[in-house]
């Protein structure tokens, strides 16, 4: 290795407050473009509010008023027990925990669930030097 650990570390720090200072920026610009979206799409659905109307054809573009629905609980193990009772696991997003593997896996290393993977690589963490 022709350069110095030490200039390689330096090296990186720099990159990354770059990249931490460009990220900043691109946040920003972009939080200020969508809250114009915003108001543009809130008197899109006012115009189609008003004028009874789901779609609207223009030179620019057709824009459509539709019905978004969401589903949410406040009430984890009431939902859990709802699931398991009827049946449904649909309901829920296929992704483990990787916190709470990591801790069952730690406390029970005999125990493998069947069709687990586990992969794991080294990785190099760098902070800055502390004052």
């Amino acid at each position: 290795m022709d350069v110095s650990v030490d200039k390689l570390t330096e090296i990186y720090l720099k990159i990354k407050a770059k990249r931490e200072d460009i990220s900043k920026q691109f946040k920003e610009e972009d939080e200020r473009l969508k809250g114009q979206q915003e108001l543009i799409k809130q008197s899109l659905l006012d115009y189609c509010s008003s004028n009874e109307t789901e779609s609207v054809r223009t030179k620019a573009g057709t824009f459509s008023r539709q019905v978004k629905t969401r589903y949410w609980t406040n009430d984890w193990e009431s939902m859990h027990d709802f699931i398991v009772e009827h049946n449904v696991p649909q309901f829920l997003n296929k992704q483990l925990n990787q916190a709470n593997v990591r801790q069952f896996m730690e406390e029970h290393p005999d125990l493998v669930p069947a069709g687990l993977n586990v992969d794991s690589e080294y990785v190099i963490s760098i902070r800055k030097p502390r004052a």
